[in-house]
């Protein structure tokens, strides 16, 4: 099991380095980050979009270009598209989102001729190295689904179930959380939890071991969860946090981000390669750690 980030980069330069497109690469905070994993090892890269906007960018950032592939495409869904086939053609492992929309270069990922559909919903995952707890933490889904129903919830915690298998966790543990311990049909978060527990038992959600509804101390606390008499493989050991929906899942990111300091990455999943969508908000160490993520997953898919 990866236990930190500085793990994560190492173990990525060794599985590594994998190819990245990267789509509408005019894009300076992106051209950076990819630089600096190029500089580790860790990625060689495919640069499509606007090729005098690129090399631009470059000699301002000091940038050597010769170890890149470029390939000149100004119209974005364009230059969106071919990043995608790169990585459907075998080309590339994995896409990285420029200076484009999300919604761009999410059509090109679920385009029907090139894209990289597997009928799974799309799903982000974040990877958080939180100072006191003793493994890396994933939270899910803190950006893509609205309010996910039951079956979308299985296939969210299956796609989380991938970026364990690139962090080389054996039988992830899933804490399903929720705003209290036990099932009650006026909250249906609880609800889902518990059936999520059931599918999880009876073989219907495989690969991890399922716990819930957990309110958030008892799934990251082994103190809270004994306190208040929780006795379930998961409880306050949780490798993955399942969130209800987006509001919460997006409250939990940015405050382990912006309070509590944690290191962070973060990818798209469900598709048949990693998806790298980083925000002008994150940390070059952010930006660096996410790519990194990719590759492990890459390495396994």
């Amino acid at each position: 099991m990866i236990k930190s980030f500085e793990e994560v980069l190492k173990i990525a330069k060794e599985r590594g380095p994998k190819i990245v497109s990267v789509a509408c690469a005019q894009d300076r905070d992106v051209l950076k980050a990819v630089d600096n994993a190029k500089q580790n090892g860790i990625v060689k890269a495919i640069l499509v979009g606007d090729q005098a906007k690129i090399e631009s960018i470059a000699k301002e950032e000091n940038i050597d270009l010769s170890g890149y592939e470029l390939i000149h495409i100004e119209d974005l869904a364009e230059a969106s598209l071919k990043a995608v086939e790169l990585v459907s053609s075998g080309k590339a492992h994995m896409v990285m989102k420029g200076l484009v929309d999300t919604g761009i270069i999410l059509k090109a990922v679920l385009n029907k001729e090139v894209g990289l559909r597997t009928g799974s919903v799309l799903s982000h995952v974040a990877l958080f190295d939180v100072m006191n707890y003793p493994r890396l933490l994933l939270v899910t889904d803190a950006a893509m689904n609205i309010a996910p129903d039951l079956q979308q919830k299985k296939q969210i915690i299956e796609n989380s179930l991938q970026v364990a298998r690139g962090l080389d966790i054996d039988l992830p543990k899933v804490g399903v959380i929720c705003a209290k311990e036990k099932v009650n049909p006026k909250m249906p978060a609880t609800v889902d939890a518990g059936e999520l527990v059931k599918m999880n038992e009876n073989g219907e959600l495989t690969g991890c071991i399922v716990g819930g509804p957990f309110a958030l101390d008892n799934a990251v606390s082994e103190e809270a969860a004994k306190l208040k008499g929780i006795d379930h493989p998961v409880a306050g050991k949780a490798d993955i946090l399942m969130c209800p929906n987006i509001e919460s899942g997006n409250i939990l990111y940015k405050t382990l981000g912006f309070l509590a300091n944690a290191k962070s990455a973060g990818v798209i999943v469900g598709a048949k390669a990693p998806i790298i969508l980083t925000s002008r908000a994150d940390s070059e160490e952010s930006k660096l750690n996410s790519i990194a993520l990719g590759v492990l997953m890459a390495a396994k898919m």
